[in-house]
């Protein structure tokens, strides 16, 4: 394989870019395991108390992913996630406004790999969330498994992300004020391992959980898709019914992680590494799906919530598809 080093003689704004980037990927794949790791050494270490304290705290705060979480309004406006947001570029695209009285349910279309343009967008401020969405606070649904791992939930938590359970969702949703918008990568962890350039077959036929939830709290439904998500990284081959995604598939019933096995660039060079590609992500929400509460929900009711979301989720698509750069004859393939 020839190796395209980068040259030398690149801009500061870029090398600042790529170091946040850097830093991104750095916290998803190693950060998590060095916070662990540091507080069993520190439990093992002459500074033992430290760690029975901080157990202390996490068994009293063990509630807060599931209540909201703990944003930091500093943390969301870190210069380094503006960086972050020009290195590919992020943006976010309005279609309509939202009522800030209102609570509502945004699933994020594709989960990608590393949900990029959902972190960029809802859980930073770089890309300008709140000025074009007034009101609204976004809370990012992640994994229960990664708000396990001391430190590391703390920092996630600064921007907004709060656990996936059913709980934790019914609680933003329920909040009487209004004002909360909970965003689900709908196709979950499954879907991350058909993530490469060109996918747009999305796991949503079987997926009804959040239209029940939406019915419970009355939030109204939106659409999101996001341009280029699926553009970011290759992927080992790995179709169904092989050796390798019969592995990846048992892994994720056992963690409740999915491991895709990709690759994109490096940092020096751009042939193979960890770091995306350079490639455009446009955000787009769309027009919101008014929802009636209904305590208890039938089958029939779920069933005509999920049909029109699709439709809804379809046509977003359709409607913006050839302005970035998808040909007109490509469409959405639901599973």
């Amino acid at each position: 394989m020839k190796i395209e080093f980068a040259p030398l003689n690149i801009p500061l704004r870029r090398r600042l870019q790529t170091a946040a980037v850097v830093q991104w990927v750095f916290s998803f794949l190693v950060l998590a395991q060095c916070c662990l790791a540091a507080f069993v050494l520190l439990g093992l270490s002459d500074w033992w108390l430290l760690a029975v304290l901080y157990a202390g705290w996490l068994y009293l705060d063990r509630d807060t992913p599931v209540s909201g979480g703990r944003r930091s309004r500093w943390v969301r406006s870190w210069t380094v996630w503006s960086h972050f947001r020009d290195y590919f570029p992020i943006s976010l695209v309005k279609t309509a406004d939202l009522d800030p009285s209102r609570n509502y349910l945004l699933g994020f279309h594709p989960h990608g790999v590393l949900v990029a343009g959902g972190f960029g967008n809802f859980c930073t401020e770089a890309s300008g969330f709140s000025s074009l969405f007034p009101g609204l606070t976004p809370y990012l649904l992640m994994l229960p498994f990664w708000f396990r791992v001391p430190f590391f939930r703390d920092y996630i938590m600064c921007g907004g992300l709060v656990s996936s359970e059913k709980a934790s969702a019914s609680y933003v949703l329920s909040r009487p004020e209004g004002g909360q918008a909970a965003v689900i990568a709908v196709g979950g962890a499954p879907e991350s391992l058909d993530a490469r350039p060109g996918a747009l077959t999305l796991q949503v036929l079987q997926r009804k959980g959040f239209i029940k939830l939406a019915l419970k709290h009355g939030a109204w439904l939106v659409p999101v898709f996001s341009f280029g998500e699926n553009e970011l990284f290759d992927q080992m081959e790995n179709p169904t019914g092989s050796a390798l995604r019969r592995i990846q598939e048992h892994l994720q019933k056992l963690m409740g992680v999915a491991l895709p096995l990709f690759h994109a660039r490096g940092v020096f060079q751009y042939s193979f590494g960890l770091l995306p590609y350079r490639k455009p992500i446009h955000t787009v929400v769309g027009r919101p799906i008014p929802v009636v509460q209904t305590p208890s929900p039938s089958k029939e009711d779920i069933d005509d919530l999920h049909i029109r979301y699709l439709k809804e989720l379809s046509t977003l698509f359709e409607e913006n598809k050839e302005k970035y750069g998808i040909s007109e004859e490509k469409h959405l393939n639901f599973i």
